[in-house]
């Protein structure tokens, strides 16, 4: 009798919806485990905007020396002179550029390490050796160093990750606290202005924390407030239109774009240059890939080149609007009149 009651406990405890959860997190389990270890385990560059400054013939044979280099790490194209460089650098236009002096020994290699400091490295090693066959030396100068207090670049990363984990936690809270689907029009709007409001706050007190507080990031404090309530709130709204849609099932597809799929490929820990191919080219397009670039843009390159990061981050928060409001009026309909 004891077991036959365990047993029917059992039945009821893992019913179809239960078990579909289960294998929904199993899922997204094995999923992270591919996706981190896929982007992460063999960094190598691939086809890094690089410029060559040097006169013609020079440049000629700098440019078809790095071509041939194997696995093509390197993009490289003729730069005018050294002061175009340096501005091709910091408007993020190329990530380093080699200065030829045919009358020397030894050239200049120019780098940006609030780029990332892995990239900037990994550019002087190769370019070392690629000197070192020629009987030649090179002298690295870094036109854009990422900050003392931001071990290895990673500060605006892990701050752009705070803000995005802040926002699904929010926005799954807010869905779950009285259902997971949004019951009418009103609720759905509450959810968004108050998701806009935790936003602001959370922006501000990240930028004050990486700012002034620690000393990790550079730049301008109000500048990645915005940047942080653009963040918290585009994938805050984001969830919310995932729950709208599915259900409880909407957090899990929340976690898989930002947290499986964005955060590998967001070119924090491994500038994007040197992540494979599929996560190279999802990155820019999620919002922690996005929210990154701004990020080390405000703190290292003046706010350089920051428009269409910006505008995928406003896009991700536009839709997440639409989405959820749409979803609210659809269940509404379908509800009918007599709805709660």
């Amino acid at each position: 009798m004891a077991q036959r009651s365990f047993l029917t406990e059992v039945k009821d405890a893992v019913t179809p919806r239960a078990t579909l959860l289960v294998v929904g997190v199993i899922a997204l389990q094995l999923l992270f485990i591919a996706s981190y270890v896929g982007a992460l385990h063999d960094p190598r560059p691939k086809d890094v905007p690089f410029g060559v400054v040097a006169p013609k013939a020079a440049a000629e044979q700098a440019v078809a020396r790095l071509d041939k280099l194997h696995g093509s790490p390197f993009d490289p194209r003729v730069v005018a002179d050294e002061a175009t460089a340096r501005a091709q650098i910091l408007n993020r236009d190329i990530d380093g550029a080699l200065i030829v002096h045919p009358a020397r020994t030894a050239d200049t290699l120019l780098v940006a390490s609030g780029g990332g400091t892995v990239l900037a490295n990994t550019l002087q090693q190769y370019l070392a050796l690629l000197e070192a066959s020629q009987q030649r030396t090179v002298r690295t100068v870094d036109v854009a160093p990422a900050s003392s207090q931001d071990f290895d670049g990673l500060s605006s990363f892990y701050v752009v990750v705070g803000w995005c984990v802040g926002g699904y936690l929010c926005a799954s809270i807010l869905a779950i606290s009285t259902g997971a689907r949004p019951a009418n029009l009103r609720r759905a709007v509450i959810r968004l202005v108050v998701m806009a409001l935790v936003s602001i706050v959370g922006g501000l007190g990240g930028a004050v924390i990486v700012g002034p507080i620690l000393g990790a990031l550079p730049g301008s404090v109000p500048a990645l407030w915005g940047l942080g309530a653009l963040i918290t709130f585009a994938v805050g709204a984001a969830t919310l239109a995932l729950q709208g849609i599915f259900g409880i099932v909407g957090i899990g597809l929340a976690i898989l774009l930002v947290v499986i799929a964005g955060n590998p490929s967001a070119g924090g820990a491994f500038p994007l240059p040197m992540l494979p191919p599929f996560w190279k080219a999802i990155g820019p397009a999620l919002p922690p890939g996005a929210g990154t670039w701004v990020a080390r843009s405000i703190a290292y390159f003046d706010g350089n080149d920051t428009t269409d990061a910006l505008l995928v981050l406003s896009a991700w928060a536009a839709a997440g609007i639409a989405i959820t409001l749409a979803a609210a009026v659809l269940r509404e309909k379908r509800a009918g009149p007599a709805a709660p």
